[in-house]
This record gives structure tokens, sequence and C-alpha cells, in this order.
């Protein structure tokens, strides 16, 4: 398991969090690798998972930029130097990711987006840019010479169709990365990073939805529903006169806004819609669902074997007023014990032991098997 070392959570929070950034030298003491470059490589040749390459030529008078989609079977056309494999959702497909991931979570589970992993050669990067989320960037195999900047005003270029970067920028932080060193950086802060030699980077991503996102969101969920139907209605209309025919009175622009803010203060289907969005994992996950499926007295047998047991990685079990969601979808949890509730959330890896007490009500028993025969739940055996 990864451990942040000598690293007081809430006071980082305090000074940092979406305020500047900052290098945290030797966050992780010893750090090993989750993922080789073979392995990561590996991923990248799956049509299910999202990658990308992006190489940089220098030449002495021009600087220009390529992007290539996966899946990749070869590398060769991109040389010895100067390219960057950038793998998305990690986690979401290799077990160890998703336990780097899991040193992060002081932030709320729902805020954590994805776990992004880059194989760079040297000279390799993706030039200077912003991001709109909050990012850990840890370094892992190599050494990778950083720039950061805090919140500043930049010129947009795009070298590519596919690639949006900055001009230059003034940085707080010019700084060579050793394994185990950690870059917070928060939105809006520009920085490039370019591989001094072959480098592995970690960057654990932060969803943070703006408001088109949330609007967009909730109107889809309205029309799945088939809810927030009341009409518009003006009883008490008063006659105008010629004058005024052509205009939005103030009292009907109040009356508007009060039938589209009641749509968000119903709570029953705000709550709703937010634990299914919420819930919703952005990219693929890799979901294997036993065949045929388990009974309730195979768990029980399984549990009597004291295995290990692990989440699937990337699943998002969120709490919304009481209610629990896994993977876009509300659960029935009337009768489930409170405690497992908070465990199957709280935790992604679990032993027997720690599962065995619940096993006592079978509204529990009922919960963990929906969830191992869903393929959200499974035994280190499987």
């Amino acid at each position: 398991m990864y451990q942040l070392s000598h690293f007081d959570r809430q006071a980082f929070l305090t000074e940092y969090w979406q305020k500047k950034p900052v290098l945290l030298k030797g966050l992780f003491t010893d750090f090993q690798d989750p993922i080789e470059p073979d392995e990561l490589a590996g991923l990248a040749a799956e049509q299910e998972i999202e990658s990308r390459v992006i190489a940089r030529q220098i030449t002495e008078k021009s600087e220009s930029w390529h992007v290539e989609h996966g899946p990749f079977e070869d590398y060769s056309e991109f040389g010895e130097q100067g390219w960057t494999l950038l793998v998305q959702a990690v986690d979401h497909w290799w077990q160890e990711g998703a336990d780097l991931v899991d040193a992060f979570r002081f932030i709320p589970n729902w805020r954590i987006d994805d776990l992004m992993v880059s194989f760079s050669t040297p000279n390799g990067g993706v030039g200077p840019h912003l991001d709109q989320y909050d990012v850990f960037i840890i370094q892992g195999m190599g050494k990778r010479h950083w720039r950061v900047g805090e919140r500043q005003t930049v010129q947009d270029k795009i070298p590519h169709p596919d690639l949006l970067q900055v001009e230059g920028f003034e940085a707080c932080i010019d700084q060579i990365l050793e394994p185990g060193d950690v870059l917070y950086i928060p939105p809006g802060c520009p920085h490039e990073g370019y591989a001094i030699e072959n480098a592995l980077n970690y960057s654990v991503g932060f969803r943070a939805p703006n408001q088109q996102d949330f609007i967009s969101s909730f109107a889809d969920f309205a029309l799945a529903e088939e809810c927030f139907k009341q009409r518009y209605a003006d009883p008490n209309l008063i006659a105008v006169d010629e004058k005024n025919r052509g205009q939005v009175s103030s009292a009907d622009k109040a009356a508007i806004k009060q039938l589209m803010q009641a749509c968000i203060e119903d709570d029953e289907k705000f709550n709703l819609w937010l634990g299914e969005y919420l819930s919703t994992a952005k990219h693929d996950l890799d979901i294997h669902q036993p065949e045929p499926h388990y009974q309730i007295d195979d768990i029980q047998s399984m549990l009597d074997m004291d295995e290990q047991w692990r989440k699937l990685g990337g699943l998002r079990t969120l709490v919304v007023a009481d209610s629990l969601y896994v993977n876009g979808e509300k659960l029935n949890i009337d009768g489930v014990s409170q405690d497992l509730i908070q465990l199957i959330t709280g935790q992604n890896l679990y032993s027997s032991d720690q599962l065995k007490k619940f096993q006592t009500k079978r509204e529990n028993l009922d919960l963990l098997t929906r969830l191992v025969n869903q393929g959200f739940l499974y035994t280190l055996n499987d």
C-alpha cells in the first residue's frame, strides 16, 4: 500500500488546495512503480482503454508536435526520444494503480476522477498547458524537469488539432523531480514537464464539473425520468396595453425562474439525479460478472475461507441522503447495516473477517451477493 510520508492533510488543504502549486519532495518514501513501461504499453494495446502518443520534434529553427490515438502495437516509428505515451484510467484496469490513488482519498471519493499514467522518453512531454482540475503528479521511474506557474494571463496556442498549449509563462517551481516526489497543481496553473531520461509519471486527477455539465446531466435525467412536467400558469394575469405587449414582465420572469428552481428544490428527484450522476464512471470499467452467478450460500462459504476481497478499480460507491449508489444505480439498502455501507464506500480492500461479522443479517448478504454477481466485488483468488 502507498502511504504519504510526513504529510499533514488538513494543513495542505488549508494552505494549497485550489490556491497555489507546491512541490512535495519525497512524499512517498522508497516509491515503487505500480506498473512497468511494458505493462503500460500492454494496456495501450487494448481497444477499450483510452491512450495517445504525443511526439515532439525540435530543430534549430522550429518545434513541431504530433498526436496519435491508440490502440498501439508498436512504437518504433516514434524513435528513441521526444515522445510520451499517455494512458487514461489505469486505476480501472490495474490493481496497483488503484492502490496508488487510495493514498489521496483524504479528498472525498466523488471528487476523484482517475489515474493517468505516462511513459516518456528523453525530452518527451506534452508541452506547456493548463488543466481545469486539480492534479497530483507523482514521479516514478526516472527524472523529469518541471516548470509550474501560479495563475496568470497566458496566450493559448494550438500546435496540433488535438493539442491545446499555452505560450511562455512565469514559473514559481522549476525543479527536477525524482521517484517519490509529488507536484500538486491547482486548476488554471500553467505547467510543463520534460523527461530527462526514460520516466514514468502518475497523475491523480479530480472531477470538476462545470455548470453546463450539471445542467446538461440534470436535463437528461428529467427526460429519462419523465419528470418536471408542471406547465407555466398565470391565473392572475393582468391585461397589458399596446405599449407593453412585447415586454416580459419582472413578475413573469420571476415565475419562470421559480418554476425552474422548483426542479432543483425537489429533494427526492435532485438526490436521485446527483447519486446517479456522481457514481457513474467517466471511463469504462473492467467488469467481469461470474458465470453462473453465486447464491448467498456460496458467498458465506467464500467468507469462511479467510480470503481477501477487493472492490473493482474505478468503481464509484457513494452515499447521497442515506441512499447507496453504485456505478450510476441506486441500490436497495433497506435493513442493511450502516457499518457495512460505510465499509463498502470507504475502502477498496477488505478481509473476510471484516465482512463476516455482517453475515448475521440476510439483507447484508443480499447486498454482498449482488455486488459480487455484478462484478463489483471479488476475491483476490478469482
